[in-house]
This record gives C-alpha cells, structure tokens and sequence, in this order.
C-alpha cells in the first residue's frame, strides 16, 4: 500500500482527517497525495491567468492545512485539479497509482443530518478504489478486531480482497466475517471464495433483510475496531448506488470504514 490519496473539502474537519491519513501512512510506510477540486470554466485561450491564480489560491490552502498537521517522515504531496472531484481522484490515480483513498464522511456537505456528504458519496459511487471513510472524532489507533460483512462469498475479482489481505496482515488483524443471507440468497451465495475463507477469523450467518440490517444486529456482540464492506451494485450501501448522499437515520457508524473495491 505505497500511495494514498486524501481529498481535501472545505469542512474544519479536514486537517483532523489529514492527520490521521498521515499517522496511517506512516504506520503503512505509504506516501500521502493531498488533492482540493475546484472548478473554473474558461473560454478558449482566455483567462489563462485567472486559472493559474486559482491554482496557486487552491495550492496555497493546501499549504495551510498541510502546515497544520505533524507530517513525522511521511512524503506528502499536494495536488490542485480544475474539475470535477471525480475526475481529479481518476487524474491522480492515473498518475500515480492509488492504492487507498482516506477521506472524511461529509466533506463539502455540512448538514449535521448527513453521515456520507455528495463529494464522498460520488468519490466512493464512481472509482474503484479502495476507500477508509474516517468519521468525524477518530484518531489513528492499531486495529485489533475487524468485522467484514457481506451477503454473498462469490468474489468475481479476487482483487477486491488485495486491500483486506493488506490490512489483515499489517494489523495482524482478528476477522470476524459475517455473511448475510437476504431473501434472494443463493446456494451459490453461501459458499465462500477460499481466499476469503482464509482470511477468517470466525465466522456468522445471519438472515436478514440487507446486510446493513445484519450489521446492526451483530454490530454489539463483534465490537469492531473497523467494519469492512465491499463496494457492489447492490450492496451495503443500498441507497448509496440512487444517489450520493447518505444520512445519518439512515446509517450511523462511528468507526472507520473499509470500503472494498477493486483497483484498477
């Protein structure tokens, strides 16, 4: 896990996250990319100048919230993109090789009814790349016990686990997986990719509506340190696939999150 990416918002949370970016970085021995979007449509070989001021503006409260933050040995990167956050986090990914990105819940969304804001909504929809959500309060700890749920063990690309077999390992982590069987399961659903399997700890069934109805019931008895979920069509998140914006009656979750996808 040699590159990381943290999209910066505009919330007073955004040094917080940072920090704790960094503190995972090194831990990982990884590299930070800092990037902040901002979006200036120009005219055709006009307002060339307007564009560079905005990126040096943009560059220069990187700078700010870099300079906030105790970088210890980590190499941090800034990075400014005149476009869509989407767009820049492919643009970056492209250019370096993302392995993880770490971002906070809400970004540039400040409802206080809102766990997962537009930008981290879409960042997490439209890539496919692993994401560490790290609500707002969470400080980097070593991870102890993890909970991975799912309702299907049918992996079509064993990538998607690649992020997993790296947190496993560099945690020494204790798996708890919990598969959830809802209502249209399979027999083929509830046989488990060997790779997968391997990686267990321990292992649960549950029958449940969705997997997030499971979560909430094993949520106590597992007491994760970090839940891990993979990122599907029609998964954990249902309602994230309709439309970015997740709110906080609608999910509550207090610890990282480790969303699994497969890296292109």
């Amino acid at each position: 896990m040699r590159n990381i990416l943290v999209p910066i918002g505009t919330t007073e949370n955004a040094v917080k996250t940072l920090q704790y970016a960094i503190d995972f970085a090194e831990f990982m021995d990884s590299n930070v990319y800092v990037m902040q979007a901002f979006t200036l449509i120009t005219k055709a070989g006009g307002l060339a100048n307007v564009e560079k001021a905005v990126v040096k503006s943009t560059t220069n409260q990187l700078d700010e919230i870099v300079s906030q933050v105790d970088k210890k040995d980590v190499s941090v990167t800034i990075a400014a993109y005149n476009g869509d956050v989407v767009d820049g986090v492919k643009a970056i990914n492209k250019q370096y090789g993302i392995d993880l990105i770490i971002l906070e819940p809400k970004t540039t969304d400040i409802r206080e009814e809102v766990f997962l804001g537009n930008t981290s909504g879409s960042i997490i929809k439209q890539t496919n790349i692993p994401t560490l959500i790290i609500p707002e309060g969470n400080s980097f700890y070593h991870y102890k016990n993890g909970l991975v749920a799912f309702k299907s063990g049918i992996v079509n690309h064993e990538s998607i686990l690649d992020a997993l077999i790296q947190f496993k390992n560099a945690f020494k982590l204790y798996l708890n997986l919990l598969l959830v069987k809802t209502p249209k399961y399979t027999a083929e659903d509830l046989v488990l990719n060997p790779i997968l399997e391997s990686l267990s700890d321990s292992l649960k069934t549950s029958e449940n509506t969705s997997t997030f109805e499971g979560v909430l019931e094993h949520f106590q008895t597992n007491q994760p340190d970090i839940l891990i979920v993979f990122r599907r069509k029609r998964g954990f998140f249902t309602k994230l696939w309709e439309k970015n914006i997740i709110l906080k009656r609608e999910f509550r979750c207090s610890i990282p999150l480790l969303v699994l996808s497969v890296k292109k």
